[in-house]
């Protein structure tokens, strides 16, 4: 059992009170490592999320160095941190809303040479990317690896998410392969409303806690997107696929791929 400090039973006591959670959940809680790959408009409203809810160990994966063009909906990066590695600036703002935690940050791009590696090690994987090469690649290296993860994505108004655990479908059973180059608009070229990420990336930050702590439906073998010009919230109902190239009956992949970047082209 988890010896709490009386902090922590304050800092936590809303989760406590929860019937479905309490003591034992918030326990699960303090145990879990969650990797977030991105952090962007995605991964910076769950990572500020799961450090508040007490994940004790996330990891977050990003390259990139922060943009004043990111600060329109990346809510964790301050216009202060401009010019400073992504991963850095969030991991200061994690600590500073909870340092029960432990962030372990990724300053690096994600590929097929290090991505089974970097996931290997954490309980549930958080997709906030934006570009479709690095999706098909974390997909493919969770399920290599038997991994659970969220699914994310969003343009313009619109969102999506599903999550995936062992056995479910995965995101070749929705997307078989990236779109060719030119078929899908870049962000710079569509835009984003800077909210939808918040509301994107809080769900996928909750379908994480309910993993770890065991706990209602997750979004496994549906797709949930929503678009916030009308408030329409719509789930589909999508079966694994038998003749998925990684899950299926009789898997055609046998390795990670780097595919070409085709969209979106612009900094998360």
């Amino acid at each position: 059992m988890f010896d709490f400090s009386e902090e922590q039973i304050q800092r936590y006591s809303r989760h406590i009170l929860l019937q479905d959670v309490g003591v034992e959940g918030q326990e699960k809680i303090l145990n879990a490592r969650v990797l977030i790959v991105g952090a962007g408009g995605l991964g910076a409203p769950a990572a500020l999320y799961l450090a508040a809810a007490g994940v004790g160990h996330i990891g977050i994966v990003d390259a990139d160095v922060v943009d004043l063009s990111n600060l329109q909906r990346q809510v964790i990066h301050f216009t202060k941190d401009v010019n400073v590695p992504k991963v850095e600036s969030a991991k200061e703002k994690m600590l500073a809303i909870n340092p029960d935690v432990e962030v372990t940050t990724y300053y690096q791009f994600l590929d097929s040479t290090n991505a089974e590696e970097i996931i290997a090690p954490w309980d549930f994987v958080i997709d906030g990317t934006d570009n479709f090469p690095v999706k098909f690649l974390i997909n493919d290296a969770c399920m290599r690896l038997d991994k659970p993860f969220s699914h994310g994505g969003i343009l313009r108004f619109r969102g999506q998410t599903f999550t995936h655990v062992p056995g479910s479908a995965c995101y070749r059973c929705f997307f078989k392969q990236p779109p060719p180059a030119g078929a899908v608009p870049t962000c710079s070229q569509a835009g984003v409303l800077g909210a939808i990420a918040g509301m994107l990336g809080t769900i996928q930050a909750a379908e994480a806690l309910k993993y770890v702590i065991g706990i209602g439906d997750l979004l496994t073998d549906r797709l949930l997107t929503f678009d916030a010009k009308t408030m329409d919230f719509r789930s589909f109902k999508v079966k694994r696929r038998a003749t998925c190239e990684i899950c299926g009956e009789h898997p055609t992949i046998d390795h990670l791929i780097d595919y070409e970047q085709a969209a979106c082209d612009l900094h998360k």
